[in-house]
This record gives structure tokens, sequence and C-alpha cells, in this order.
């Protein structure tokens, strides 16, 4: 099979290389999934980098990237043959494995494919196991949102996005927080602040009339943290993504602790099955019906992997970058 993969870290022009490797087989449990598109995600340029905290190289050669879509080849033994054939996403591809999705071929557990509806394109599929399931999370981990006001820091992200999306089906009233008119019209919410241009606690309390909101989808905790204080109505949730401007952030705590505030801090990779189960039903749902729109960013074949990656770092795109396979 044609792959992309990595023998150490480094920038990706140095250490990416596109050629052959032996296809996969499906192990007990497992299926073997012809690939079509697969995600690049911050968290796989991160890992390739060796920029993640405590990362090491585990496998002698990784072949990079968790998200990715296609169909269901062949099965292992205890999955039903019915599968095959079947049109599938996937998550946790490369998630402390050393083969993920950017290649022609992969074999990993049979519930780390997920039927894909035939309404929902592969390009689409590839964006779904970060980006939408982390949103999903960070919307209803805390239970419903209808009749809640919700705050999405960061609203023309990859996660952002879908949350917006999600929180607007789910019945909640949707702020979002962008730097330019561009991206919020991307972030596809109602009602914005840019933060380049506006106070966001001084905003955000003004349009809720002082109420403030119900819970936050936060894509910096640091940065964000005293804004975040001042908005969240007591018994409120908070639920943080990530912290780059400060990955060791100092908690004002007993501000919090007197708001009764929870603080959810989340990561995609470990959620529990049960949980798991139901954000991908919710997220069947919504692609049978044709609900979420998708943000795809054409990043080429698997030769172009490097380039992929080069403009995941930069930063320069709305949306999810993805190889066509």
């Amino acid at each position: 099979m044609r792959a992309v993969w990595y023998e150490g870290f480094g920038p990706a022009d140095e250490v990416l290389v596109t050629g052959d490797l032996p296809d996969p087989e499906p192990g007990p449990g497992e299926v073997l999934v012809r690939l079509k598109a697969s995600g690049v995600n911050p968290s796989d340029v991160k890992l390739r980098a060796g920029a993640r905290p405590g990362v090491t190289m585990a496998w002698p050669k990784i072949v990079p990237h968790s998200d990715g879509a296609g169909v269901i080849e062949a099965v292992g033994a205890g999955v039903d043959v019915a599968r095959i054939g079947q049109r599938v996403w996937i998550w946790n591809g490369q998630w402390q494995r050393a083969f993920g999705t950017a290649a022609e071929l992969i074999a990993l557990p049979t519930e780390q494919a997920v039927p894909l509806p035939e309404g929902t394109s592969f390009a689409d599929g590839a964006c779904l196991g970060i980006p939408a399931m982390t949103a999903w999370f960070a919307v209803f981990g805390d239970g419903p949102v209808e009749g809640k006001t919700v705050l999405v820091t960061g609203g023309a992200g990859t996660v952002g996005r879908y949350a917006c999306q999600m929180a607007l089906l789910g019945g909640a009233r949707v702020i979002a927080t962008v730097s330019s008119e561009e991206k919020a019209n991307h972030s596809t919410a109602s009602e914005w602040v840019n933060y380049r241009e506006a106070n966001v606690a001084e905003t955000v309390a003004e349009v809720t009339g002082g109420a403030g909101v119900d819970r936050i989808v936060e894509v910096d905790f640091a940065a964000n943290q005293a804004a975040s204080l001042a908005l969240i109505k007591p018994g409120g949730t908070i639920a943080a993504y990530a912290s780059a401007s400060d990955v060791r952030p100092a908690l004002d705590f007993y501000p919090f602790m007197f708001k009764n505030t929870v603080l959810r801090m989340l990561i995609v990779y470990l959620l529990d099955a049960q949980t798991r189960r139901r954000g991908e039903d919710q997220l069947t749902r919504w692609l049978a019906e044709g609900a979420l729109s998708h943000a795809v960013v054409p990043g080429g074949g698997l030769a172009y992997a490097a380039a992929a990656h080069r403009r995941v770092e930069a930063g320069d795109k709305l949306g999810t970058v993805v190889l066509d396979i």
C-alpha cells in the first residue's frame, strides 16, 4: 500500500516519507478499511514535530493522522462479515498505535470504524473524529443546552465551528468570539464578538442583559480565564479543550469556587465507550439529516502530506485540511 510515515521527529519536509508499506491484515475484532480521505489535525502535526509534552518515538516507523474515512474491505475473526463494503469514518487511528490514516489501508478495532451515512462525503467524514467529537462533548458533556446560552471561543476554528452548529441544534443561544467578519461568517454563529475590536466580557454581558452565559466551549483557557470568570453564571460549565497560550495557567480558584463553576478539561481521545457511543449516535442522526456543514480544506494526495502539515502549522486556513487517498 502507499503510505506516508516518519522514523523520527522533525520538520515535515525533512521527516515525512511517501512510499510503499506492506498491506496490514485485520486481527481478531478488527476491520480493514480502504481509506479515501485522511484528516490532518494540529495534534498530528505537533506529534510529528515532537512538540507534544512527554512524546517519544514509541515505534520505529509511524504513519500519522488519527482521522479518516473509507470503506471496510475485510474483517477479522469475531467481526460480522456484513460490515464488508460499509462506508465508515475513523477515530483514534494513530492514538497509541503506530499506523494511522495517512495510508491506503488501516486495520483497527471494529468499534473505531463508525458507519458513515451515504449523504456524507469521505472528505467530510475525515473531519469528524477529533473536531466534531470534541465539539459534541464540549457542548453536551455536562447535559442538555436547550434554553441555555453557550459562548464558543474561537468560533471559526475546526472545533468551534462544529460547536456553534451543535449548540444551535441543541436549542441553545450561541455567541461566538472571532477575529474578523470573515471568520464570523465561517463560524455559522448568528451572534458574535470580534475580540480584536471589542472587550469580550463587556460585550457579552451587554448582549445578555448582564446575565452572562451557562456554558463556555473554550479554545484557550489561560488567555480567556478572566473573561470566562466574569461571564459564567453560577453553576455554569467551562469545557476547555486547549490552553495553548499557557499550558500551566495559574487558576483563579476561589472566584470560580464561589460561582460553583464546573471546570472540565477534556481530551476526546479518552472518552469512555458509553459516552462515545452517545456522541456517535447523535452525529449519525445529524449527518443523516444533513444538519451539519463541514469545512474541508483540500490538501491533495498523500504526496502532498508535508505541504498539508505546513499549512496546519501556519494556521492560514479555515477548516480541516484533508488528504485525498
